[in-house]
């Protein structure tokens, strides 16, 4: 079978020779794509799209459909019992950085919000929330000052099949949904009356195409779309300094919605196929340029060393 991919190259880097035919199966999700998808071209494959989500991922993964598959977060703990249960074994390779930007359109007057405020505009409780004004009772209750517009808010973004989403709403809104005593059910969910798309090209362009618009999107994205959108500031406490992303503000952590990036390989299924583990040696040789190619966060080299002590003792 040819190598499945989907990706998108953003650059070129020097590429090692592919040490051998490439047979295997893997999973892209369009958080990582670009970083898994950049080196694959670097070789003449047979090239399908194959599905955006890290969850929609990991499903396959799990039921051994896949030999490699792309995450922007860890793996969950339903997820690896399915796993278990299935008889997967598998490595955790961390790759990369990448942050969530939050984006408005360069016309709106906003530069920052905090945690409290994205939480009174996208969490649970703002299902119906027309303006951005209408947000301000919740806001002000989680101790926001914020200057909420009275504009439309045009809401986008990721879906429930994203990583990004998951990511999001872990760091972002799931703390403050505690903290109020939501129920379960409601506590890992954002509102759902907003535009949601698999696709961060589809939620750029619903940012451009309004003035009042709010969404977010992985950093790498966000990046490419230029001047087309405006990344905003955020603070994770009301009040704090606002920090807009950066490759150092997301390296350093100094941003507040940074996360890590990660492949999954079978490893029973790198033993087997010789193609699967040379795909791996390959990737991880030229680690950090493929990463910066594609926009993303190159980890530190204590931190590549990790990972590819991680490949190595598998």
């Amino acid at each position: 079978m040819p190598v499945a991919i989907d990706w998108m190259t953003r650059g070129k880097v020097p590429w090692p020779e592919w040490p051998c035919e490439p047979t295997m199966r893997a999973r892209r999700t369009w958080r990582t794509s670009p970083v898994t998808g950049i080196f694959a071209s670097a070789r003449a494959t047979t090239t399908t799209v194959d599905g955006p989500g890290t969850g929609d991922g990991f499903e396959l993964f799990c039921s051994g459909e896949t030999d490699i598959s792309d995450a922007s977060r860890p793996i969950d703990e339903e997820e690896a019992t399915t796993c278990e249960e299935n008889g997967i074994e598998y490595v955790e390779i961390q790759v990369a950085y990448d942050g969530m930007a939050v984006m408005t359109n360069p016309n709106n007057d906003v530069e920052c919000l905090s945690f409290a405020d994205l939480y009174a505009l996208i969490g649970p409780e703002a299902e119906g929330f027309e303006t951005w004004a209408d947000g301000t009772d919740i806001a002000s209750e989680l101790g926001s000052s914020t200057e909420l517009p009275d504009a439309e808010l045009v809401l986008t973004g990721p879906g429930t099949e994203s990583g990004t989403y998951d990511s999001f709403i872990e760091i972002a809104l799931a703390p403050l949904a505690e903290e109020r005593g939501l129920p379960e059910d409601q506590v890992e969910t954002t509102r759902t009356d907003y535009d949601a798309s698999p696709d961060d090209n589809v939620i750029i362009q619903n940012i451009e195409a309004s003035d009042t618009s709010l969404g977010w999107v992985g950093f790498a994205f966000a990046e490419e779309a230029g001047d087309a959108i405006s990344e905003l500031g955020v603070s994770a406490e009301p009040g704090g300094e606002c920090v807009t992303p950066s490759s150092d503000t997301i390296a350093d952590g100094s941003y507040p919605l940074s996360r890590p990036l990660f492949i999954y390989v079978n490893t029973a299924n790198a033993e087997e196929n010789e193609a699967v583990a040379s795909y791996v040696d390959f990737y991880l040789d030229g680690l950090n340029g493929f990463v910066e190619s594609t926009g993303y966060v190159a980890m530190p080299d204590d931190q590549v060393t990790a990972t590819t002590d991680a490949w190595e003792n598998r």
